[in-house]
């Protein structure tokens, strides 16, 4: 007798096939603590190891990958928007100074095929491997008729830990503390929405060859988010840098100075120097494509900028070396000021926070 469920576009045997082609990539985050295998109806994590905290803060975040998603589906490429799923939400739980988990993950698809998720899935596991965090679930859902046969979208959540008196942010931020730039990928995960409409304003291919760019536009889009956990973790846990990083944010939805101005604490002021850095080939193409002076992006798209640090000025030689060892590059590109003064044109707070005033000046490199 056929299946009702798969005559109405569900193919479960589709479904199960996926889970053991992804089975081992996901096994191999797993750590000691983590009991059960893949395919409960609930991860199992050991929090044994909490008691040794004096008083544990949980960290989660839960984010998608945007409209990226259809840049890696108009290619079929789906082995690298995994790392950007990990890169949106497992960096958000290190800006608290937060050790990464656990994860979830969640993909809603018109139409499983197998090959498909498992590669998506191959890509989270790599890079919570990579992060340190145990991919212990997630979900497979079905939607036809509401999703088109090859569509898909990508969530996840994840869950760390950080010690109370350890925890990042505003409020150890002081006057003279230096904002060290850390080097971004590329575009990450956000802003393909001005992406893809400069593209189809232009009528350009994600297969076309454009100047500036040495491969096909489409492979430079699909560049994967920088993963910083693992070697700020190293950073936070050095005991000769005990204490030096103050707070960090991740550059990701708001752009550059709204990001920075999140993790600042209300008074304070920092000038970015836009001179300290030049932008990577991708944001200069397309701001060129799309008749956009670089500044006019700034609020979209990261610009060469993944995550910055709030450092104690003292501690910068140090971090940077550490940084640059760790295959981040990184330079210091302002300084955090309590002087009074007009905040005409400052960004001021962002996503309900009422934080500090940035701006950017000068010119890029």
């Amino acid at each position: 007798m056929a299946n009702p469920y798969a005559a109405a576009g569900v193919d479960t045997a589709a479904g199960d096939r996926a889970v053991e082609l992804m089975k081992a990539a996901v096994s191999a985050t797993h750590h000691a603590g983590v009991l059960g295998g893949v395919g409960g109806f609930a991860g199992l994590v050991d929090a044994t190891a909490l008691k040794s905290y004096d008083r544990p803060l949980l960290a989660t975040s839960t984010d998608g990958v945007g409209t990226k998603v259809a840049i890696a589906q108009a290619l079929d490429k789906h082995d690298t928007i995994g790392q950007d799923l990990v890169g949106m939400v497992v960096d958000d739980i290190v800006v608290v100074g937060a050790r990464p988990l656990f994860m979830t993950d969640y993909i809603a698809c018109g139409r499983v095929v197998p090959a498909r998720i498992a590669a998506i899935v191959e890509g989270i596991a790599r890079a919570c491997a990579a992060t340190g965090t145990a991919l212990v679930g997630g979900e497979t859902a079905e939607h036809p008729g509401l999703l088109g046969p090859d569509d898909y979208d990508v969530a996840g959540a994840a869950v760390g830990v950080v010690e109370f008196e350890r925890q990042l942010g505003p409020h150890r931020v002081v006057e003279g503390d230096a904002v060290v730039a850390i080097a971004s990928s590329g575009l990450h995960s956000n802003g393909f929405s001005l992406v893809r409409h400069i593209l189809a304003e232009r009528g350009i291919g994600l297969s076309e060859r454009v100047d500036g760019l040495p491969d096909p536009i489409g492979e430079a889009l699909l560049e994967p988010t920088r993963l910083y956990t693992a070697p700020l973790l190293d950073v936070l846990d050095d005991p000769d840098l005990d204490g030096a990083v103050h707070a960090l944010s991740h550059v990701t939805g708001g752009g550059i100075a709204a990001n920075l101005a999140r993790v600042l604490p209300t008074g304070s002021w920092v000038e970015v120097d836009r001179a300290t850095w030049s932008p990577n080939d991708i944001f200069r193409v397309l701001a060129d494509l799309g008749g956009l002076d670089l500044t006019e992006t700034e609020s979209t798209w990261n610009l060469g900028v993944g995550m910055f640090a709030v450092v104690a000025a003292g501690s910068v030689p140090t971090v940077l070396r550490r940084l640059s060892s760790a295959g981040l590059p990184a330079w210091t590109a302002g300084t955090v000021s309590r002087e009074v003064r007009s905040l005409e044109g400052f960004e001021q707070g962002a996503k309900g926070v009422n934080g500090g005033a940035v701006r950017l000046i000068g010119d890029y490199r």
